[in-house]
C-alpha cells in the first residue's frame, strides 16, 4: 500500500479566498493535496442558531475546536457544549452534528485527519462575493448527499435537537 507524501512547508500568511458553505462562511485552509492526505484545516463563521445536518464521516476522524461562540456538539447520544477554546473528537464512523447556541455566532476549526472535508466543502460551496455570512436559503439536498457520498460523507437526516 503506497502511502500519500508531503512537502514540509507552511503557508504564513498566505490569503485564503472565503466561501460560502451552506449558511456559513468558510475558509479552507488545509487540503488534503497539501497535506497528503493526512488532515484538512475549515475555519467557519457560523450564524446563531445554525445546526448541521446528521452525519458521519466514513474515512477520517473530525475534531472541533471553539475560537468564537457558544457550540453544541453531538456524537452519537452524547452532547458537549463548548466555548471559546473548547474541543471535541468525533471518530469517523460515529454519527453527528452541532448546533450554535445563544444569540450570537461561533467562529470554528474543523479539522479531520484526511482530506475529504476540505474535498467536500470546496465542492459543495461556492466562492462568497463578499467575506460576510451568506443570505439563509434552503440547501439543495440531493445534490449535497451526492458530493458528500463521493468524499466519503454520509448525510443521515436534518439536524438533531
Amino acid at each position: 500500500m503506497s502511502v500519500p507524501t508531503a512537502s514540509p512547508g507552511y503557508a504564513a500568511g498566505q490569503q485564503v479566498a472565503p466561501r460560502w458553505f451552506l449558511d456559513t462562511l468558510v475558509w479552507v485552509k488545509a487540503t488534503g493535496e497539501q497535506t497528503g492526505g493526512r488532515l484538512s484545516l475549515v475555519e467557519n463563521l457560523i450564524p446563531a442558531g445554525f445546526a448541521s445536518p446528521w452525519h458521519v464521516h466514513h474515512t477520517e476522524d473530525e475534531s472541533f475546536y471553539v475560537l468564537e461562540g457558544l457550540l453544541t456538539v453531538t456524537l452519537q447520544d452524547q452532547r458537549v457544549s463548548l466555548g471559546p477554546g473548547g474541543y471535541a473528537f468525533g471518530p469517523r464512523g460515529v454519527p453527528h452534528g452541532f448546533r450554535v447556541e445563544g444569540q450570537q455566532g461561533a467562529r470554528i476549526l474543523l479539522i479531520t485527519s484526511g482530506g475529504d472535508l476540505a474535498a467536500f466543502v470546496l465542492e459543495a460551496s461556492e466562492p462568497a462575493a463578499a467575506p460576510t455570512l451568506p443570505e439563509p436559503r434552503e440547501p439543495d439536498i440531493a445534490r449535497l448527499m451526492a458530493i458528500a457520498a463521493k468524499h466519503g460523507l454520509e448525510i443521515l437526516g436534518p439536524p438533531r435537537q
